[in-house]
């Protein structure tokens, strides 16, 4: 049996950058009272007892559903009870790891739930998170958005220390580094293990008696803060604390660490005031169009960037179609900006599942009509303007193409809503070798001609980033390394086999 992962991911995902994972942490400091159930035998017992409850697990649960589209290949939640730390996280999508009986069972005032995005040869139960630690000072359950550029220099020192390793997951490290200094106390075990660890990262730990998050210096990855009635949340991305009902407050700032516990929210900074450089593509791709990224709105940034790219790269045609689902806001945008009519043009299967089976070569080449088709009457016979977020490697918009011409296209103009990938991501986002990314090895005029379109543009670096700064001025600073190589932290020439 071939995996969805191996098939259709693999002739249309692979043409995606992935996040590599979603963090949601739960922190209760007001008790609920469990409503029973109706008609059962223990109504009346439920109805008189003063006895209530805590239940963080199920809105952690909650909040990774929201998430899931940030990582499906593993989930998990740890909780705490006030004294003592459990967990559960098992392979595959958030509802199928988890049920009503067992989140009841897991209950919890505090939880910290993760799921998780890797590559096939990564993907074993031992990289799931969240990772725990018991050990004699307590424990701690830590969930871990991101990519650290020397895991190997500490995870040889900790080696050599006396630790051992279960995961490949730089996770890992982070838990171990936290555990060896936690017997200066919390905050300062957070804070060396913080200024010890280089990359990307965005944290929810958890110990038995508070929650905590942290962003690393540059601020790459998304971390915001929301207040429930009774309690707080921690959440990748704003979509997760409407899921749970939970109001935005506000982002964790690069560089911060807040604790949460019975006393509120302790804030405080970490190390010397850097730059502020979020990845870019949160709000290109990965983001959900419903969530608010260190205040801008994922969907206004998408339109604004269409409406750019039509101010750039405008050509005479009958319509604007968007690839499902993450190039429909910029083809919105492009559509408004140009005058052009927007179409749905293509529809996308939703049903594909984890289990689909492609046993033979030939088959998996033609996924892509599979899981997109092309409604003939939107395309046929016109000159269309079709949208996506990023060409990597080229093989999914050569079968897009020919997917519009075979419904009957009279022109097909490529247009991206960012510019083209030419280096590789060392701070979280799966991306292939320099040599596999298409825009390193071709002009714009060559891949044009490789996959068949009319004519092909990118949206410009500084109109991307206008796009974004006119929504919101002071926000701006965002990491370009994937565009141009110019990374916020340094990294080796080498690393995880990606050469620069």
């Amino acid at each position: 049996m071939t995996d969805v992962s191996e098939c259709v991911n693999g002739q249309l995902e692979d043409e995606k950058l992935r996040d590599k994972c979603g963090v949601v942490g739960i922190y209760l400091n007001k008790k609920v009272q469990a409503a029973p159930e109706s008609g059962t035998v223990s109504d009346s017992f439920a109805a008189s007892s003063d006895i209530p409850v805590y239940n963080a697990a199920k809105l952690a649960y909650y909040g990774m559903y929201a998430l899931q589209h940030r990582g499906q290949e593993s989930a998990g939640i740890a909780v705490s009870d006030g004294e003592k730390i459990e967990q559960y996280k098992d392979m595959g999508l958030v509802a199928d790891v988890f049920n009503a009986e067992k989140l009841d069972e897991l209950g919890g005032k505090i939880a910290v739930g993760h799921v998780l995005y890797t590559k096939a040869s990564s993907a074993r139960i031992e990289n799931a998170q969240p990772f725990v630690n018991r050990f004699k000072l307590g424990g701690i359950a830590v969930a871990h958005n991101g990519q650290l550029v020397n895991y190997e220099q500490l995870k040889e020192f900790l080696e050599e220390t006396g630790s051992t390793f279960v995961s490949s997951s730089d996770t890992e490290v982070i838990v171990k580094l936290i555990a060896k200094s936690y017997k200066k106390g919390l905050e300062r075990a957070l804070t060396d293990t913080i200024q010890m660890i280089k990359g990307s990262f965005s944290l929810c730990v958890m110990t038995e008696k508070c929650l905590i998050g942290a962003r690393d210096p540059h601020g790459i990855h998304p971390l915001c803060l929301g207040k429930l009635e009774n309690g707080w949340v921690l959440a990748s991305e704003s979509c997760a604390l409407d899921a749970i009902g939970a109001d935005l407050v506000r982002d964790i700032n690069p560089g911060e660490i807040v604790i949460i516990s019975d006393d509120g929210v302790l804030s405080f900074e970490f190390g010397e005031h850097t730059a502020k450089r979020t990845c870019v593509f949160e709000y290109v791709y990965f983001a959900r169009p419903d969530s608010v990224i260190d205040g801008i709105p994922v969907q206004e940034a998408r339109l604004r960037m269409g409406a750019v790219l039509a101010n750039e790269s405008g050509v005479d045609a009958d319509v604007v179609i968007g690839v499902p689902d993450s190039g429909l806001g910029a083809a919105m945008g492009y559509a408004k900006a140009s005058g052009i009519p927007y179409a749905m043009g293509i529809v996308k299967n939703k049903y594909i599942g984890r289990t689909f089976i492609a046993p033979t070569q030939s088959e998996r080449e033609k996924l892509v009509f599979v899981k997109l088709n092309a409604m003939k009457s939107d395309i046929a016979g016109k000159r269309v303007v079709i949208i996506d977020d990023s060409i990597v490697r080229g093989t999914t918009s050569k079968r897009l193409i020919a997917l519009l011409r075979r419904a009957g296209a009279k022109e097909v103009h490529f247009r991206i809503s960012s510019p083209p990938v030419k280096f590789p991501c060392y701070f979280g986002i799966d991306t292939p070798s320099r040599n596999q990314l298409i825009s390193s090895t071709m002009d714009v005029d060559e891949l044009c001609k490789e996959i068949g379109a009319d004519s092909l543009a990118f949206i410009s670096i500084d109109g991307m980033f206008s796009a974004l700064k006119d929504i919101l001025p002071e926000s701006y600073g965002y990491c370009k390394g994937c565009f141009t190589g110019e990374y916020p932290v340094s990294v080796p020439g080498e690393l995880n086999g990606k050469r620069l």
